[in-house]
């Protein structure tokens, strides 16, 4: 959303997090962090935070909130100008029905409705995200998206019996990346 706001995307990232309680502790059964925090600067040095965790019991949050020069938005709620009154944001159920309003008023025009090129670049942005977690380094978008790992090794032969690109050590657990110890490049 904030990438969708600002019209651009980041060009470098920071961030920390970790695997606390993921699965109650059991590492049988994943390798992602179960909290992680995220700086992302844009070209034009503004930046942008993104936060989530996922812990049993704990407090749940999926927003997006703007600070600007003029005031303030939560994009589901309201605008908070500095001055004057706020604005209420109603809408007819949020961003998934608008893109399906989208997409079928341009394909009843005959026109082509193409997400890809968003669609991909949200999806790096979040891997940017996660490897500045994963490695506890500032991370350039430019030199991900050029020296970054290969995720799916050989993915062209993946079958349904193919061994997947990780696996639980000896031990049974998955391995947990280690800020500071993780290697986000090739």
């Amino acid at each position: 959303v904030g990438c969708w706001i600002k019209g651009m995307y980041p060009v470098k990232a920071n961030g920390m997090g970790g695997s606390e309680m993921r699965m109650g502790g059991d590492r049988t059964l994943s390798q992602i962090f179960d909290h992680t925090f995220v700086e992302y600067t844009f070209e034009d040095g503004t930046k942008m935070y993104s936060q989530g965790r996922h812990l049993k019991g704990g407090w749940s949050n999926v927003s997006e909130s703007v600070h600007g020069s003029k005031g303030t938005c939560d994009v589901a709620r309201a605008i908070w100008p500095f001055e004057g009154d706020p604005i209420r944001i109603r809408g007819a159920g949020g961003g998934h029905y608008q893109e399906q309003k989208d997409l079928i008023e341009t394909l009843h025009k005959g026109e082509y409705y193409n997400e890809a090129e968003y669609g991909a670049m949200s999806t790096f942005t979040a891997i940017l995200g996660r490897e500045a977690c994963y490695s506890g380094k500032e991370i350039n978008a430019a030199e991900l998206m050029e020296k970054g790992r290969d995720y799916a090794p050989g993915i062209d032969d993946y079958t349904f019996s193919s061994t997947p690109p990780v696996v639980p050590g000896e031990n049974g657990e998955y391995p947990v990346p280690a800020p500071g110890v993780y290697r986000p490049f090739a």
